[in-house]
């Protein structure tokens, strides 16, 4: 869908760090995590916007998450104020944002947030089974290893296009070394790049604070411990180094129109919503998704891959970037400057939202230009987004 005058101020566009699964986020609620970031993230910007609409996006259902977004609309003070809750897996931060840019409501908020730590397990009454027995199921866990269309696990879906392409474990490795060398970009000269858009989390456990200004739980990745690491599955190419890991986080950001952002007192650069793009593929090939995906954003956009000047991808499998740059002739290795999801984690909903973060940034760095931010999500599916920062 293509778009007219619908921008994101870069200063109304953040992240929290990403918390490997289990780790120091575990206990907090996300809505929690999500209203503390988003207060902090709106407070420091110093502009009292007047948020008319607010979109959340949730995957992972919390404890009083069933009310949505007029719950953590309320939290933030913004009075009257609802919107949509979204939760479409992985491609929940595009369709989040995209509902955002097509609902025209004036100054629109938008936060993503989940915790796949400690992920709900639920029980379903069945009057009719033996005994009333109930039936369950682990919100997350199971997710990950039942796609409900093909009864397949995610790993599956990445084994069969990486078996079709003819890809190898060296392949593989290779790209995720490349990830973890660009992440290690950002983190240059104290995190230079991170700074302006990282929202530090407080978190309390008892007694103690504990702040995390930084992304916690992320490992090196290096040609020689990726070499030692066999493939998760006995006849496979994909170990637990070329893919990514459960995380939590939250991430958001304002989208307006250029007029309002300037009556605000919003001052810099802007990034331009251009288009957005869904795209389905065959059942069980996932990492395919991104590249239709990718080209109906475009397509909208009036551009093909030629007038993208920086890509971010949602990668879960290394797999996804070695399919995406065989099939639109884009550089490998220069995809994802500063990291992506196969390194930092997938907190699933805010996931996508981070990514588009960093090529808003990303590209001011350079002096303006256009970015594609695209990734697949389970169901076979791809959801993309088309931007442009004025230099």
């Amino acid at each position: 869908m293509r778009f007219e005058d619908v921008v994101i101020p870069l200063r109304a566009a953040w992240s929290s760090p990403f918390v490997r699964w289990q780790g120091s986020t575990a206990d907090m609620n996300s809505l929690e995590l999500a209203f503390c970031v988003t207060a902090r993230a709106l407070s420091e910007r110093g502009v009292p916007w007047p948020v008319a609409e607010l979109v959340l996006g949730l995957t992972v259902p919390q404890k009083e998450s069933f009310y949505g977004a007029p719950t953590l609309a309320a939290r933030l003070g913004f009075a009257g104020v609802s919107g949509p809750m979204i939760s479409q897996a992985c491609a929940t931060s595009v369709a989040a944002l995209h509902a955002a840019a097509a609902s025209g409501a004036g100054v629109r908020l938008v936060v993503t947030t989940d915790r796949t730590s400690n992920g709900p397990h639920l029980v379903y009454p069945r009057t009719g089974a033996p005994g009333g027995t109930a039936e369950s199921e682990n919100w997350v866990l199971d997710a990950f290893d039942h796609d409900p269309v093909t009864g397949e696990s995610m790993l599956a879906t990445a084994e069969r296009v990486a078996g079709e392409a003819g890809f190898t474990k060296e392949a593989l490795d290779e790209v995720a070394v490349r990830r973890y060398e660009q992440y290690a970009e950002a983190l240059t000269d104290d995190r230079a790049f991170q700074r302006p858009w990282m929202i530090p989390v407080t978190v309390r456990a008892g007694r103690k604070t504990l702040e995390i200004a930084a992304d916690e739980g992320v490992r090196p990745v290096t040609a020689d411990g990726l070499s030692g690491l066999k493939p998760v599955w006995a006849d496979g190419v994909v170990s637990y180094g070329t893919q990514t890991h459960p995380a939590d986080g939250t991430a958001g950001m304002i989208v307006t129109d250029l007029g309002r952002a300037r009556e605000a007192g919003v001052e810099g650069p802007v990034a331009r919503v251009l288009a957005t793009g869904f795209a389905r593929v065959s059942p069980g090939e996932m990492p395919k998704a991104p590249v239709p995906a990718a080209q109906a954003a475009l397509g909208d956009a009036g551009l093909d891959f030629a007038d993208i000047d920086l890509i971010k991808t949602h990668n879960p499998f290394a797999v996804n970037d070695l399919w995406f740059a065989a099939h639109t002739g884009v550089d490998l290795h220069a995809m994802n400057p500063y990291g992506c999801s196969l390194i930092y984690g997938h907190p699933q909903g805010p996931t996508g939202a981070r990514g588009i973060v960093e090529l808003i940034y990303a590209l001011a760095k350079r002096g303006g230009g256009r970015g594609l931010f695209t990734g697949c999500a389970a169901g076979d599916t791809g959801a993309a987004v088309v931007v442009e920062v004025d230099e």
